[in-house]
Formats: structure tokens, C-alpha cells, sequence
């Protein structure tokens, strides 16, 4: 039972959900683990597009009025309610997750609301998370930028896996190296680095960042791919991954995408072994 945190290098953007929504969805239908991404983002969930359609709340006109919903409080902020009664338990999280695969993946869903019962909904992402972990055998964490400091180093601090995520911009692998350079614990067997949206063309390619970064492993990638974009835009991320599981040609035009997804889920589930073994 393992906490793989995904974390940007910096504050711009290098598809660090679409990352996460990659490799959870491809490790769910390859691999025997039980798995659950939570989302920390207080605004729009873009993991939410991946996997379900929009839907209207449905309008209650019986005693309670006509804004009242029917629809059960999901995601991070019931969760919340049940951690400030102090009765959560690591199988209870299920109750409030949403599923795409049964018994196999599940999501979190972050809150759009600050606070709930006078709480900051933020702060209680470690207890949730570590709670979590007790029950599912893969918890990835998408770690929003907008964090509070102190949860996040929290986080960062209980991850078994820190997935730092970078863009192939010169500017983005300098703060990576700045980075490590400052706070050793990015220069540790926990972190492995991930460029999201990749472009193989790029004078900034996987081999060349790792050389320039003095890596001894080759920087992971997930390559920009038309089809799973208009998927993540159209709640058909799972049927995507499904389709290319069965007729994925390897000459296809998607299958380096497929291929680079394969080797970071193989990477991190390597580098937790390894991490296990020498503890």
C-alpha cells in the first residue's frame, strides 16, 4: 500500500492531471491493484471530464422546495463532515469516491468549496490520504499548486513516490534543478520525473533533459496524443484505454503513447518495490 504524489515543478501548466488520468487508467486495467486518485484542486475538476458527462443536479419540488437536490454529497467535502465527527476508517472513503472501474478505480474529487463546518477543507487531505492508504493498494495524489504550504509539504513528507512534473520549457528543468538543489529530498529515490504533453521532436527530448539534469534514469514522459485529449474533454478516457488494449497496432500512430504510459506505470511500481526491499 503505496502514496504516489504528482507534483509541478513550477506554477505553469504541464498536464500533471492528464498525467495522473493516464497511468492510474492504464495501471487499473493492466495491473491487479486496487486504486484510488484523489484530487486536491479547489476549482473545475478536469479528472471529473475524463471520466463522467455533466449532469444537471436533479431539482426536488416536494416539502424541502424547488433548490433543494436529491443528489448525495460526494468527494472531498462530505468526506470532510465524516472526518470532523471523527469517524472515518479507511474503507468508509468509498462511500464518498466515485468509480470507474469496480473494485479496481476509484476518484476523490476535490471540493470547490474553502471551508466546511468553520474547517479548512485543505488541511484535512493528510488525515484522508493516509487513512486511504490503509485500504487501497495505489493512492495517487494530484497535488494542486494552490495548496497550503504546510499540507503540502505534509503530503510531500508521507508520499512513498514523488512524481515531480515538468514541461520541456528550458525555464521549467532549471527550476527542477534549483530545486533539488535547495530541498534534498528531491534529490532522493522517492522522486522520479515525469514531462507531461511531450513533443519527441523537441531539442528538449526525455534522453537530453536526463543528460542535462545528470539523471541516472530517463526522464518518464506522457506524449501529447490528439485522441486522448478529445477523450479527457468527453468522459472517454476508460473506452479509449480499453480500444487501444485491444486493436493498438504497433505501428500505429499512438502506440509510442501507449508505450511511454507502460513505462512510467512500470517505472513507479519498480521504484516502490525497490523502496520496499531496502527498507
Amino acid at each position: 500500500m503505496s502514496i504516489v504524489t504528482f507534483y509541478n515543478s513550477s506554477i505553469e501548466q504541464t498536464g500533471k492531471t492528464m498525467s495522473i488520468a493516464a497511468i492510474a487508467t492504464y495501471m487499473a486495467i493492466e495491473h491487479n491493484y486496487r486504486i484510488l486518485v484523489i484530487s486536491t484542486t479547489n476549482r473545475e475538476d478536469a479528472l471529473k471530464r475524463c471520466f463522467w458527462e455533466e449532469k444537471r443536479k436533479k431539482r426536488n419540488l416536494g416539502i424541502f422546495g424547488p433548490n433543494a437536490t436529491l443528489e448525495v454529497e460526494t468527494g472531498v467535502e462530505g468526506l470532510a463532515r465524516v472526518i470532523r465527527s471523527n469517524k472515518i476508517t479507511p474503507d468508509i472513503i468509498t462511500n464518498y469516491t466515485k468509480v470507474v472501474f469496480k473494485d479496481r478505480f476509484e476518484i476523490l474529487l476535490g471540493s470547490e468549496a474553502s471551508t466546511t463546518d468553520g474547517t479548512v477543507i485543505e488541511t484535512l487531505y493528510p488525515n484522508i490520504i493516509n487513512a486511504a492508504n490503509q485500504y487501497y493498494d495505489l493512492v495517487f495524489v494530484d497535488l494542486d499548486e494552490n495548496v497550503e504550504e504546510e499540507t503540502k509539504k505534509t503530503i510531500i513528507h508521507d508520499s512513498d513516490i514523488i512524481v515531480v512534473n515538468m514541461s520541456q520549457r528550458l525555464r521549467s528543468i532549471n527550476r527542477f534543478r534549483e530545486l533539488k538543489e535547495k530541498n534534498q529530498l528531491f534529490a532522493s529515490k522517492k522522486v522520479l520525473l515525469l514531462v507531461g504533453r511531450y513533443d519527441k521532436f523537441s531539442k528538449y527530448n526525455s534522453k537530453n533533459i536526463t543528460r542535462y539534469l545528470g539523471e541516472k534514469n530517463q526522464v518518464l514522459t506522457i506524449p501529447y496524443n490528439t485522441l486522448f485529449f478529445e477523450a479527457a474533454e468527453e468522459a472517454g478516457v476508460p473506452d479509449l484505454f480499453l480500444r487501444f488494449r485491444k486493436n493498438l497496432d504497433p505501428e500505429d500512430r499512438n502506440a509510442f503513447f501507449i508505450q511511454e504510459i507502460k513505462r512510467a506505470s512500470e517505472n513507479i511500481i519498480y521504484r516502490l518495490q525497490d523502496l520496499q526491499m531496502k527498507m
